[in-house]
């Protein structure tokens, strides 16, 4: 239950977040809001890394079953409490995902999805034949048969993060990078920062593919492109897209569903999202690269070439704009959240890769119980640091 900015007793408890994107900014505002004095810091702005430059997608329809699949399934339900609770109004859209299937090998994959989805008690319901044409058939002509996912979402990140910064409640250090910690017999005292060296009780690392400069294991998160499209307005004339489609092939890229070949360090898939403004955005790519600032002109063909494919009323559009970003992928594929070893009062909520705006205000939420010593609300022993043995590096 969340109580009112001004109902907490303010307490003599510090903690610094490092890292100002969604799950730093929520676990703040949680944190604020259960008593402590609460300072983010950030090397650059706020939501100036993964969580300003992601699809803003909140959604299961493409999680890989197990636990991702049901945290995605409460992450949905806690930002409809946030709606509920006034913390997130107008920044939540709710709608339906359709999981596209264009030939027989991409309905197999859709039809083991349904039945994973329906296994993790996702509404969902088939389309196929006259209920395909009438839902998504001026948008999707060569579909065969598609999945609707239901109670789904979209949210921007980076107005996600504004909204919990005007909140309030705690302060925020911006262009100020950490650069290692005080501690004294295995406790951290503070934080060394090029601002100067500030005390903390506790300390979260929520920084994405920055948080392993803090840590022994260095190689355990790699960097992992993405480039996305925005296209102009659509016209009075343009079919109606009831929500996302996404290929049945983006589940494969994202190995949420198991590929025919080994897995490549260069994967597409394929979202056509249609956004508030009457834009599309499409993507998306995973590359395990780090340049961060370059698109690629043979990704961009390939995702437009795709995408007019499944939906050819997009050729009438023009491209506005390319970008891309950079996801925090682990080893394993999961993120990593939780104690961190070599000082009882550090803690890391990281390699989110794709994932972090779906999940970014309810791992806050489980962050902030942590740190509270409270048990938290879902269960994320599978995210736990400790099956890395996460330690603190020497230098830090």
């Amino acid at each position: 239950m969340l109580h009112p900015q001004g109902n907490s007793p303010r307490s003599s408890r510090s903690v610094a977040i490092v890292g100002a994107g969604i799950v730093g900014m929520s676990a703040a505002h949680f944190l604020s809001r259960a008593g402590w004095q609460v300072t983010v810091y950030d090397a650059g702005v706020v939501a100036s890394g993964a969580t300003g430059s992601a699809d803003g997608a909140v959604s299961v329809a493409s999680k890989k079953p197990g636990p991702l699949m049901t945290l995605a399934v409460a992450a949905v339900k806690f930002y409809e409490q946030l709606i509920a609770e006034g913390v997130l109004v107008d920044e939540y859209l709710p709608r339906s995902t359709f999981v596209v299937a264009s030939d027989d090998e991409e309905l197999s994959v859709l039809e083991r999805h349904a039945g994973e989805l329906e296994a993790a008690s996702v509404p969902i319901r088939m389309l196929r034949g006259t209920a395909l044409t009438e839902v998504i058939g001026a948008a999707a002509p060569t579909a065969i048969a598609a999945a609707e996912v239901q109670r789904e979402g979209h949210a921007v990140g980076y107005r996600v993060v504004e909204r919990l910064r005007r909140l309030g409640g705690f302060a925020i250090r911006r262009n100020c990078r950490v650069s290692g910690f005080t501690s004294s017999n295995g406790h951290i005292t503070g934080v060394i920062t090029e601002c100067g060296t500030e005390q903390a009780d506790a300390v979260l690392l929520a920084t994405g593919i920055g948080s392993m400069h803090f840590l022994a294991e260095s190689d355990l998160i790699r960097p992992r492109k993405g480039q996305l499209i925005v296209t102009d307005r659509a016209g009075a004339d343009s079919p109606h897209f009831p929500g996302p489609l996404m290929s049945c092939r983006y589940l494969v890229s994202k190995g949420s569903q198991p590929a025919n070949s080994a897995a490549a360090s260069r994967s597409l898939g394929l979202v056509i999202d249609p956004l508030r403004t009457g834009q599309f955005l499409i993507g998306g790519s995973r590359e395990d690269r780090d340049d961060r600032e370059t698109a690629d002109g043979d990704i961009v063909a390939a995702l437009l070439r795709d995408a007019v494919a499944l939906s050819p009323s997009l050729a009438r559009l023009r491209v506005i704009r390319v970008f891309s970003g950079l996801r925090a992928a682990t080893r394993d594929g999961m993120p990593i959240v939780g104690r961190v070893g070599g000082a009882d009062n550090l803690w890391i909520a990281t390699g989110f890769e794709g994932d972090g705006i779906c999940l970014g205000p309810l791992m806050g939420r489980l962050c902030q119980q942590m740190i509270c010593g409270e048990p938290p609300d879902q269960d994320i022993s599978a995210l736990d640091a400790t099956r890395f043995r996460l330690t603190l590096a020497a230098a830090a």
